[in-house]
């Protein structure tokens, strides 16, 4: 009599444990659908759409673009600086000398790019540093990235082109003309021209930096 009973208690063990299973199973898919991801021979592991981006990357994109705002503005500081008063002496006579940035053209147009980088550096900080306070990733989409990295190039080239016509004319105060008696104005300017020079290699400074910034998003769109 008690081998039957055993036998039914096994029976009905293994009734019990088909019934559970499932429900075992079940609950296991469902804590893996709301972790995002899903486990097996014949599936692939997948991230959540719009998971957040690491840490360190936020970080580092966070870092260049200070440092693109603190290298522009300080060179946009140096140039506006830039303004000098002396005499030189050509063929025996005194002449009085006034230099001042606004009076180039290539000048200028190294200003109005400075200030535009500044101001673009300085709203996509501000707007970083917001989302990483909210705990959010710097850039929150594909298309938010394309902007960054259309904007980011565009003034590169533009720091670049602005830099390379400011430093032309720092070159041609600085050695004179060639076969001319046109002198060197850097000597009797030197304040100004060390002040263009200390402009124009931080403008260079702020091109290679919106350049990494570039290749920041481009890593950004190529992995999220």
């Amino acid at each position: 009599m008690d081998a039957p009973t055993d036998g039914r208690k096994s029976a009905a063990g293994e009734v019990v444990l088909g019934i559970q299973m499932p429900e075992a199973g079940k609950a296991a898919a469902v804590v893996a659908a709301d972790s995002g991801t899903m486990s097996g021979p014949l599936v692939r592991v997948a991230g959540r759409k719009g998971q957040r981006t690491p840490a360190r990357w936020d970080t580092v994109a966070v870092g260049v673009r200070l440092a693109t705002v603190v290298a522009s503005v300080l060179s946009l500081a140096a140039m506006v600086t830039a303004e000098q008063r002396g005499s030189l002496s050509v063929f025996g006579f005194q002449i009085t000398l006034y230099s001042k940035w606004s009076f180039s053209d290539s000048l200028e147009y190294l200003v109005g790019i400075l200030a535009t980088v500044a101001a673009h550096s300085l709203l996509q900080l501000l707007l970083s540093v917001k989302k990483l306070v909210q705990g959010s990733s710097v850039i929150p989409s594909r298309s938010h990235a394309w902007i960054i990295f259309a904007g980011d190039q565009a003034f590169a080239y533009a720091m670049m082109s602005a830099g390379s016509a400011a430093a032309g004319v720092t070159n041609l105060n600085r050695t004179g003309v060639r076969h001319t008696q046109l002198p060197d104005f850097c000597k009797p300017l030197r304040s100004f021209c060390n002040h263009m020079a200390i402009s124009i290699a931080l403008a260079f400074v702020s091109c290679f930096l919106l350049a990494v910034s570039a290749i920041l998003d481009v890593i950004w769109l190529s992995k999220y």
